[in-house]
């Protein structure tokens, strides 16, 4: 697809690292990208600062088991009006007792004020939330010091002329300069009504499908579950249009929603650094499996199929 953005994660594009080993019943198994993560130096991890998560607590299942959602919120230079507005409407705890509305299967799974829509029901924002233009969906990399050497060769990206991993995140860009995130599973986004609305944070939606990566550029991208997404993911499936439920009684409470510096005996949490030795071999890996169950290389890989990996620690 591309040269990505430093060298060392050049697996990302069609043309890989290295060419795929052939097998010989002599030769060690090739690792398969779990066991290279798990072989990680300290040294390749980044910590990721409680303040920059934000961790929801829905209501307990039908089991009285505890449901808990992670979500690691985006860095600069990308959505940061927005994800202000966002830390600003979990300090006034603005999202506690609303619920998750909407489940359309194979798509997204959207939280917030069901009676949004009924000024007469819709519960007030706080009055000093920022409107954002939808300019704001991308960014000018030559402003942030953000790629700005980027040489394109080879095939593009069906959705952009590059494709890569930066700072721990998948973006996408364009020759002009232009740079964005990218809707991979996981990520969680602003919803918002016909343009110009831009969307205030209040209203949130997780990808559970396909990467639908039509929408990048079209809505702002805020951050990514890191924990939890099976919570929001197994959700029963909304029988209204788009996937809203229907009745009260199936939408799923919100207990609270904080910062993660708010929340008592919160673990922590590391990502993998996408500029880091390791990243490019299990990048290189995910983009030619070469461990026994594999027959054939795929030769590349989509951005969306090299996650970063994210793990806890003590």
């Amino acid at each position: 697809m591309i040269r990505p953005l430093l060298p060392l994660v050049a697996a990302l594009a069609v043309t890989a690292i290295a060419v795929a080993q052939t097998r010989t019943p002599s030769s060690a198994p090739a690792l398969a990208p779990g066991e290279i993560v798990a072989a990680a130096p300290a040294s390749d991890w980044v910590k990721i600062a409680p303040s920059d998560l934000l961790v929801i607590d829905l209501a307990p299942d039908a089991k009285s088991r505890p449901r808990r959602v992670v979500i690691q919120l985006m860095p600069p230079p990308f959505s940061q009006g927005w994800i202000g507005n966002i830390r600003k409407l979990a300090a006034a705890h603005w999202w506690d007792g609303l619920s998750v509305n909407r489940v359309q299967d194979n798509y997204v799974v959207q939280w917030g004020d069901a009676d949004a829509e009924d000024k007469a029901k819709a519960r007030a924002l706080p009055t000093d939330l920022r409107v954002m233009d939808e300019r704001a969906y991308q960014r000018e990399p030559n402003h942030d010091n953000f790629g700005t050497v980027l040489k394109v060769k080879g095939p593009r990206d069906i959705y952009a002329d590059w494709a890569s991993h930066r700072n721990g995140w998948a973006v996408a860009g364009n020759k002009k300069g232009w740079a964005w995130p990218v809707h991979c599973y996981g990520m969680v986004g602003v919803g918002r009504d016909l343009p110009p609305s831009t969307g205030s944070g209040a209203e949130l939606y997780t990808v559970i499908g396909h990467a639908p990566r039509h929408l990048d550029r079209n809505i702002a991208l805020v951050g990514r579950v890191i924990e939890g997404i099976e919570h929001l993911s197994s959700l029963p499936r909304g029988t209204g249009a788009l996937g809203f439920y229907e009745t009260a009684e199936e939408r799923t409470p919100i207990t609270s929603v904080r910062l993660g510096n708010e929340v008592s005996a919160l673990p922590a949490y590391e990502y993998l650094s996408t500029e880091s030795p390791t990243f490019a071999r299990y990048a290189d890996a995910r983009a030619n499996r070469r461990d026994p169950f594999f027959i054939k290389p795929a030769g590349g890989a989509d951005i969306c199929n090299i996650p970063v990996p994210v793990r806890r620690v003590k």
